[in-house]
């Protein structure tokens, strides 16, 4: 298949390529390599795939210098006009959207972006698989869009309609617009709750990368909700590899689907949500524990409030996804971190 991901200079998009490369796809990845985070990281993934920082040019598809079947396009999402022209003339058969301005936090001091980016570029990704059709839609939605839920573990089948970010918000819309267009112009997609991903390559932002630095140079590393809370840790590998089963494998609606009483989760129209996670939450403290003997040095702590918009636990219900792919998440935290741990010692030299 041509297939045509979006965010491949990010991490989850990083991998992704990778994988479907070696699967032997074809690949046009796309990202603006915005400065949200250090952008030599970015950069870093690229060229890892064959795509050289001197070779980009903005709105230009370069070739990678590795692999025949990649090549690589610098743009935003909200850029409509190239973003259809990029549909017209490669006509791609599969579409996975993972370009997004993510970060709870970043979405209260800079709310803006999240609309440009998340609905605004959503909306021209939707527009470019109506008008030059795709067989499958896939996008990442997030477990932020559970918000005010304590009913755990979290399902699919869940209400979801009081989120406590700007970034839940923009993604919960991202799969009303998605359903919106599968059910009037039959586009099959996919969403995906995607529960706090780590591993190699990781985004500077995240905990395990900011911990994991933290304590490398002898820095305090901030513990929010005073180490209260629980997150469901999902290795990257698990979350590429779930998308790998899903591309061919498009939603064709559900007959059984009735609204008088609507499960979320799917519809008579071609759309289908999925939680990916590890369905096995860890306590924050246990997580930097485990930083901490993987590093062999204990880290300085400051303990603080929770910060507003955060949850104090997610927990995955993945039964849905390992019915419809076969595949459920094999990482746990320890080999997880213990890769990460390793690449960011290889990466920075340390």
């Amino acid at each position: 298949m041509k297939i045509l991901i979006t965010g491949t200079a990010g991490f989850i998009g990083y991998h992704l390529t990778k994988l479907l490369l070696d699967e032997g796809h074809k690949v046009i990845g796309l990202d603006n390599i915005n400065d949200y985070y250090d952008v030599n990281l970015k950069y870093n993934r690229l060229e890892d795939t064959g795509v050289e920082k001197g070779d980009i040019q903005h709105n230009m598809l370069v070739k990678s210098r590795t692999n025949p079947n990649y090549s690589f396009i610098k743009l935003g999402l909200e850029e409509k006009e190239d973003i259809l022209d990029l549909f017209r003339d490669e006509r791609p058969d599969v579409v996975v959207n993972l370009a997004a301005q993510a970060g709870v936090r970043y979405s209260l001091v800079n709310p803006h972006t999240y609309i440009e980016s998340n609905i605004t570029g959503f909306l021209n990704i939707l527009e470019g698989c109506r008008h030059y059709p795709v067989q499958h839609l896939i996008y990442a939605s997030s477990s932020s869009v559970y918000g005010a839920n304590t009913k755990m573990p979290f399902s699919v089948q869940h209400n979801v309609d009081h989120p406590v970010s700007l970034y839940a918000t923009s993604k919960k819309s991202n799969e009303l617009m998605a359903h919106t267009y599968s059910h009037l112009f039959n586009i099959p997609t996919t969403g995906l709750r995607f529960f706090t991903v780590y591993g190699p390559w990781g985004r500077p932002d995240m905990a395990l990368f900011l911990f994991t630095e933290g304590i490398v140079k002898d820095q305090t590393i901030d513990v929010y909700n005073h180490g209260n809370m629980s997150r469901d840790f999902t290795y990257v590998a698990d979350i590429v590899e779930s998308i790998r089963r899903l591309v061919p494998k498009p939603p064709t609606g559900r007959s059984d689907w009735s609204g008088d009483a609507p499960n979320p989760a799917y519809s008579k129209a071609p759309y289908l949500l999925f939680n990916i996670g590890s369905n096995s939450p860890v306590k924050l403290m246990d997580f930097i524990h485990e930083i901490e003997h993987q590093l062999g040095k204990e880290a300085k702590k400051n303990l603080m409030d929770i910060q507003p918009g955060d949850v104090t636990k997610t927990y995955a219900d993945v039964e849905d996804l390992f019915d419809y792919t076969g595949y459920r998440p094999k990482y746990n935290i320890k080999d997880g971190i213990a890769n990460f741990v390793k690449w960011y010692r290889e990466y920075y030299k340390v």
